[in-house]
Formats: structure tokens, sequence, C-alpha cells
């Protein structure tokens, strides 16, 4: 109700992947994308992929991602993402990063609504002082950047919902329906989704790379840069078996891993020339999932299908109205 979608979900920014076609196609389904706009040569560019997004929308509501670097001199364009955002349509925003109040008081006088990804509690309380409408905490199993947070996705979120007032978005490893069931019984109001949307059609990425996607189980996710202490979630591959042999010799910055540490390498690799082994490639456990391409549609509808059946599972325990359960 707060974003204007259907469905509870959530589609996490996927950086590279995270443009106008897919966030769109999440938008029609009835969920809500993100766009990023680190993800294009200029302003010109990813103003005429919002726009693009707005027009291929049909009216619904889809958002922006916007992720400040712990590099200053990164952030520059951060108010012309937020105000090209505004400009063209966008609803909402999708905060990453440290000290966000300013940002929310921008998004908020133009009419969006913002909610803060974070990985831990104590910042995602923070957010919810500082005005953000609603909070996406993600667990040690999501893809990317999970921060250095060791606790599960379900302890997480069970462990906030005791503190926070504002409505709760929970991320990290969920890649079916029946874990969609979970968390809104666990008192969640929506999820956050991003590596079960790897192998969506509408997904840019290369037709060698999704196939190998949908044949990976759940444990080839793995972290790779822990020495640096912003370890990166992603697909076991030869780049990750090279960052650690760089590790062994005592590397524990990311300049020290050169090129390796680029997310541009994994673009250009992976996603344009369809190289699975070639850069550090985002991706969780929920992959395990991701066992067939197909359009973001379908793939929406068999998650609220097996969502329904768990939430059904969950009324069939229940106690009847003149009964309750006992310990005794």
């Amino acid at each position: 109700e707060l974003f204007g979608m259907r469905l509870p979900v959530l589609g996490g920014g996927m950086m590279w992947l995270s443009d106008a076609r897919y966030v769109a196609a999440l938008a029609r389904a009835g969920a809500l994308g993100f766009i990023t706009p680190r993800s294009f040569d200029g302003l010109d560019s990813f103003r005429a992929a919002v726009r693009a997004c707005r027009e291929a929308s049909h009216g619904q509501p889809f958002g922006v991602n916007i992720t400040q670097s712990r590099r200053a001199e990164e952030n520059r364009l951060v108010p012309d993402w937020i105000d090209i955002g505004l400009e063209e349509g966008a609803t909402c925003f999708e905060t990453v990063g440290p000290s966000p109040q300013h940002l929310f008081a921008r998004i908020h006088a133009g009419g969006a609504k913002v909610i803060h990804k974070c990985a831990f509690i104590p910042h995602a309380l923070k957010a919810q002082d500082a005005g953000a409408d609603a909070v996406a905490l993600v667990g040690c199993e999501a893809g990317g950047h999970p921060g250095t947070n060791e606790l599960p996705t379900f302890v997480l979120a069970a462990l906030a919902l005791e503190q926070l007032r504002i409505p709760l978005a929970l991320g990290g490893g969920i890649g079916s329906g029946r874990q969609i069931a979970a968390a809104l019984a666990l008192g969640s109001d929506a999820v956050v989704m991003g590596t079960r949307f790897l192998v969506c059609e509408e997904g840019w990425a290369h037709d060698n790379y999704k196939p190998h996607l949908a044949a990976q189980p759940a444990e080839s996710s793995t972290l790779a840069l822990r020495s640096t202490g912003h370890p990166w979630r992603v697909l076991d591959n030869d780049t990750v078996q090279r960052t650690r042999a760089l590790e062994s010799e005592g590397a524990t910055r990311y300049p020290d891993f050169g090129p390796l540490s680029t997310g541009r390498l994994g673009r250009d690799g992976a996603y344009v020339a369809g190289d699975w082994n070639t850069g550090l490639l985002s991706m969780g456990p929920a992959i395990g999932f991701a066992n067939r391409i197909e359009p973001v549609q379908a793939v929406l509808q068999k998650l609220m299908d097996d969502a329904m059946t768990g939430a059904a599972h969950l009324r069939a325990l229940a106690p009847s109205p003149t009964s309750s359960f006992s310990l005794s």
C-alpha cells in the first residue's frame, strides 16, 4: 500500500542488470524494481533509461536505487540522480549507505517515498528516526555486498521486528514462495529478491550466462574478498579463486586485487561476453531456486502460488476459535 505495489516483492538493485526493461517488467507484474544510476555512463543516458522505464511500466510504480559510495568523490552525482528520477516519474527510491538523512529530505520534497536498505538493526533504527518510510534489512545470505553482519536473514528480521515501527522488507537468500510466506508470517511486509531474477528473460545478460546460472546449486554462492572487511557474495568461479590466492599472499584492500575486484570486469566478461569465469558476479544461494529461464511475470506468478500454499499450511496449523495452543 505504501509504495503502490500489488505484490509484496521488491526486486533488489542488481547494478548493471537493473535496466529499464527489467525494472519495467517487475512493475507491470505488480512488484517494485529500482534502476541503478551507477550503471550508466552519464546523466543523459540515465535520464533516457528512467524515461523508457516510465513508459514501459504502464503506469505502475518503479524506483531508483541511490547507493552512496564510501568514497565521497564518487557521490557527487547523487543529487542529480535523485532530481532526474523525480522529474521522470520515479515514485520511490531505495537508498543504501551512511548518513542518508539529507537524501530523505530531498526525496520527500519531490513527493516520493524512500526505503533504506541496510544490514544492521541499529542502522535500520537510525533510518527510521531520520524519516525513512520503510526499511529493507538484508541478512548474510544476500548476493552482492551484504555487509559484515553475520546474522542470517530470518534471525535478523525477528530481532528487528521487536523494535521497528515502520514497514520492513526482508532480503537475503529468499528465492521461493514458501520463504515469502514465512517472511510475511514472521511479520515482515515484503521481501527483497535479486538472485532469483538473474535468469529472467528480461535480463540483458548474455544468452550463455543465464543457462549456466540456472544449472547452479545453492552451494555455488560464496563470499569473496573477506580480507577487505567488505565481502562480496558471488558465483564461485575462477576469478574468486584468483582473489583467494592473492589474499593468501597478504592482499587486504580492494586496490590490492587490481581489476579482479571491479564490477566492470564481470559486466564485460560475463554479462556481455558470456564467460562466467571472468569477474566477481553477484549471486546469492537463492540461485538454487532459479532453475529455468522464463519471464518475470511467470516467476512472480509461481512465487505467489507457492506463497499461498505456504500460507494455507500455516492456516491449517492455527487453532480453531474454540481451542488454543498449549504446552500442557
